[in-house]
């Protein structure tokens, strides 16, 4: 999976508890133009995407993934404290598959990306 979050503590957080606890296996990186090369290099099969990065936000990323046809089917999942219904519809609107509320829990982070890839709701 790859994930993108410009915050390098919580990346490491996440990442840890992505492949440590999760088992999964992770590419991190800290930007969305560096989401969108790694896709390209090597479509993931699900993105975590933070929303708020300076540069190419999470929304903007996860337009650029969608207009690429190598990317456009990859499931994305935001992470992010902007989780108001309002908030919510929109990423929904511009094709997220879900939305995990930032402070997350590491402990069960891998199993509520796992469950919505399987096509559940998040906890």
């Amino acid at each position: 999976m790859l994930l993108a979050d410009d915050d390098p503590d919580l990346r490491t957080i996440a990442e840890v508890a992505l492949s440590t606890v999760g088992g999964l296996v992770v590419r991190a990186v800290a930007s969305g133009a560096e989401a969108l090369a790694a896709a390209r290099e090597e479509p993931p099969d699900v993105v975590l995407l933070d929303v708020m990065m300076p540069g190419l936000d999470g929304p903007s990323t996860l337009e650029r993934l969608r207009a690429e046809p190598a990317t456009r089917a990859i499931p994305v999942i935001f992470m992010t404290a902007k989780v108001q219904d309002h908030e919510v519809a929109r990423y929904r609107a511009l094709g997220a598959a879900a939305v995990i509320r930032k402070p997350f829990d590491p402990m069960t982070l891998a199993a509520q990306v796992r469950a919505i890839v399987a096509g559940q709701p998040p906890r």
